[in-house]
């Protein structure tokens, strides 16, 4: 029986349904930030470099992100609980294999896999949600669903520094295993019998092509461009023009086929268009400043991983909380006000931490992360509503796969821009300085005789010297980061405004 002819869920079994699909979402998207933290031990394990290590963090980012615009096609022919099923029970097993692996290339090999089957999950748990949620209720889905989006990254660095530090980094895979099959069973048993309508799709083979290649060789430029010193390497040229060409012309043939492989007409309604250039703007900058912190405090400040992980997981708190209380009651708002809000929370913290300095204690790097954690709410909550407001039954599953690949191409940009920046920016603040802590200057001379009546002599001062160098280039190197994120989030400000009201969803009526 379709899914259509069913009532929406109510009382407890809602709520065994959302542990499900939540559960499901937040193994998919915490995957991608626990193995960061793990590269380096799985690279000093299998007996390979940091930059070979990568590429286990490259191969799935880049078949997830082939594999989700895919999702509506995908959904269409085979049903979309059964896709959903389908992928967090092949997730689990791939994630077995990933944590059985004994040498990079088996790792690899099944972190590719376990990408792609990951693809179709989190667009899917989003429209799993919405068909079977009570209609007026249907904002608080979006809203638990984006909490885990969200919050999940956030966490991931924490837990992998955790298991990696005290157990096996294979764990870090091996914790799929419960999560993912306490979730297969809950929405396989309750969903079943709540199938889409499915149709023969025609394979556009060309698009699948141009799609598979365009997209991986962008993804593997962003992952690893910063390693390779970007567009001074043939490599990092060849992917870029390659991925250029690719997506090109599958945008051209994308247009013109009738049964596209990725739906680019949906760019044509104004909601969705707005709503996914706000996503990706609000998501560029919030990642960029999450990435950039860690490696700042750790460089500058000395904090361990774990501490480090630490100065970035309370954002994540207020999220938690008020996600459900948005979800609930924006809808007594204009959602406009509501994201522009958020956005007005983003711009102003991220202003505050471009004053931070390298003297900042924990209390007062925390505070601004903490707050910005409001801002999580009131924007990724209600911008979800503004991309899937007025999109008919059918196309939901393409939207959020469409939608969601440009979130993790967001933070894939934000990664490679906000870790060249800082670099960049480190390295002209350097250069400034140094000029000025010559040995005619005053106040060079003056830090010299301190240091020197300390006991440190001879080229140990000048060490010293540079090493206070280094740390005030890089903290104004960060200033600069997030000077440049307080703008883009002024620019989303503005442009969430060419949305257009109603902002009410059409999933399927219970």
């Amino acid at each position: 029986m379709a899914d259509d002819a069913k009532p929406p869920f109510t009382g407890g079994a809602l709520v065994l349904l959302t542990a499900g699909v939540a559960l499901a979402t937040f193994m998919e998207v915490l995957d991608i930030s626990i193995v960061n933290v793990a590269v380096y031990t799985i690279s000093g394990n299998l007996g390979v470099s940091r930059v070979e290590g990568t590429m286990a963090i490259s191969a799935y980012s880049m078949a997830s992100a082939v594999m989700q615009p895919l999702t509506g096609s995908i959904a269409r022919r085979f049903g979309e609980v059964r896709t959903f099923s389908s992928s967090v029970l092949l997730f689990v097993v791939f994630s077995s294999l990933c944590g059985l692996s004994r040498s990079m290339p088996m790792l690899i090999v099944f972190r590719l896999c376990q990408g792609a089957v990951s693809g179709p999950m989190v667009p899917l748990s989003q429209t799993l949600l919405l068909n079977n949620y009570p209609a007026q209720r249907r904002p608080i889905a979006l809203a638990l669903w984006a909490m885990v989006v969200v919050v999940a990254p956030i966490f991931g660095p924490i837990l992998g520094g955790w298991i990696t530090d005290n157990y096996s980094w294979s764990w870090v895979f091996f914790i799929n295993v419960p999560v993912g099959l306490f979730a297969f069973l809950i929405t396989w048993s309750m969903l079943r019998d709540r199938e889409s309508k499915t149709s023969v799709v025609k394979l556009d083979g060309l698009g699948l092509f141009l799609l598979a290649v365009g997209v991986g060789c962008l993804q593997f430029m962003l992952d690893n461009g910063n390693d390779y010193d970007w567009f001074s390497s043939k490599m990092i040229l060849t992917l870029a023009l390659i991925a250029g060409v690719c997506l090109t012309f599958l945008i051209a043939w994308e247009l013109m086929h009738d049964q596209p492989i990725v739906d680019l007409y949906l760019f044509k309604r104004r909601n969705f268009a707005i709503g996914v250039l706000c996503l990706f703007s609000g998501v560029f900058s919030f990642y960029g400043g999450t990435v950039v912190l860690p490696n700042w405090v750790q460089e500058t400040m000395s904090y361990t991983a774990t501490w480090a992980g630490f100065a970035v997981a309370p954002i994540g708190i207020p999220a938690i909380f008020m996600s459900p209380l948005v979800g609930r009651y924006q809808h007594k708002f204009d959602m406009r006000l509501i994201i522009t809000i958020g956005f007005a929370i983003f711009a102003s913290t991220s202003y505050w931490m471009a004053h931070i300095n390298a003297d900042i204690s924990y209390f007062k790097l925390m505070l601004p992360r903490l707050v910005m954690g409001c801002g999580i709410a009131l924007f990724f909550v209600p911008v979800n509503q503004v991309i899937l407001s007025g999109l008919p039954p059918e196309k939901v599953a393409s939207a959020s796969g469409l939608a969601n690949f440009f979130r993790t191409i967001a933070i894939s940009v934000a990664t490679a821009t906000s870790t060249t920046l800082y670099t960049h920016r480190s390295i002209f603040h350097h250069a400034i300085l140094t000029e000025h802590t010559h040995t005619d200057a005053r106040a060079t001379t003056e830090w010299l005789s301190r240091i020197q009546q300390l006991g440190i002599q001879g080229k140990s001062t000048y060490a010293a010297l540079n090493q206070l160098v280094n740390k005030q280039a890089s903290t104004l190197a960060i200033n600069d980061v997030f000077w440049g994120f307080s703008l883009i989030f002024g620019f989303a400000m503005v442009a969430i405004w060419f949305a257009k009201p109603p902002f009410e969803t059409t999933a399927k009526a219970g």
